[in-house]
């Protein structure tokens, strides 16, 4: 036995691997170099093919070059993407086109078209219409969203806890509510619910807005929350994105308030609507008012 292998033994590594007789001589490498027996030299190719390693990708990437010079298979006919079906635009109910479409009417004409209009489904449900409160000739025109339950009953604009809100603000501004504005809503009729207006009633109301405007021509015009902002703007906006400046509508300036029914239920927000009617004041004054 080796010294090796004593070593090994002492140290409990057990006895040192050895070759079985003939290992190698029986090795396939060994075997290749032998000269093949009769009617066995397809038995060493056969071996060779076995263990001969398999080639690898980067080995043939070269040769792929050359195979460019055949004739290239035409490009596959693209076929146009199918059209991606774009959301249908709300009606806007102020544009441009509604602008030169509608003839001018008197006033008490406009009134009766009013009270017996029918152009959406919000007459099936109506107590009475909406046109509006104040003085036909002021300065300012305040615009508001919508009739509720009490003005839907009294025929008349922002009543209520709201409308003395209103008032209340108004007065503090120096502004007497029956001579100094002009106010209406978009809609003239009550949604069911008080739920926001509809895209075909807002349609149905646009000329009666737009000729109210048109007749009272204001100095300033000043929308009472969210929606009423939006719709006159045409825009998406939140209130809180659309307030604090001023706005055109029609060359008219615009300014962006809170809806008085919703300082109600959010009362520190009154700070922010006394802004508003503050800035309201001075674009008035501005304007040579």
């Amino acid at each position: 036995m080796s010294r090796a292998a004593l070593l090994q033994q002492e140290m409990g590594l057990g006895p040192a691997w050895q070759a079985r007789a003939g290992w190698f001589e029986q090795h396939p490498a060994q075997l290749l170099r032998q000269a093949p027996a009769d009617g066995d030299a397809e038995e060493p190719a056969a071996l060779a093919a076995e263990i001969a390693p398999e080639p690898q990708p980067a080995a043939v990437a070269p040769t792929a070059a050359p195979q460019q010079s055949a004739p290239a298979a035409p490009p596959p006919v693209e076929t146009a993407p199918a059209p991606i079906e774009q959301p249908v635009p709300t009606p806007e109910p102020l544009r441009a086109e509604l602008r030169t479409e509608l003839a001018p009417i008197d006033w008490p004409q406009l009134q009766s078209r009013v009270a017996g209009c029918q152009d959406c489904r919000l007459c099936e449900t109506r107590t009475q219409t909406v046109f509006g409160r104040g003085n036909p000739q002021a300065r300012w025109m305040l615009i508001g969203e919508a009739p509720g339950e009490n003005e839907d009953r009294q025929g008349l604009p922002f009543v209520g806890r709201a409308g003395q809100l209103l008032d209340n603000m108004l007065q503090a501004a120096g502004l007497d509510r029956e001579q100094d504005v002009y106010i209406a809503n978009v809609l003239k009729c009550r949604p069911p619910g008080n739920r926001n207006p509809a895209p075909d009633e807002i349609a149905a109301c646009n000329g009666y807005l737009l000729q109210q405007i048109r007749h009272i021509q204001p100095t300033l015009i000043v929308a009472l929350g969210r929606f009423a902002a939006q719709t006159l703007l045409e825009t998406e906006d939140s209130i809180g994105r659309l307030r604090g400046k001023v706005h055109r509508y029609q060359g008219v300036p615009l300014v962006v308030s809170y809806h008085p029914a919703y300082l109600l239920r959010n009362q520190p927000d009154k700070a922010k609507a006394w802004q508003d009617l503050l800035l309201a004041h001075k674009v008035f004054r501005q304007a040579g008012n």
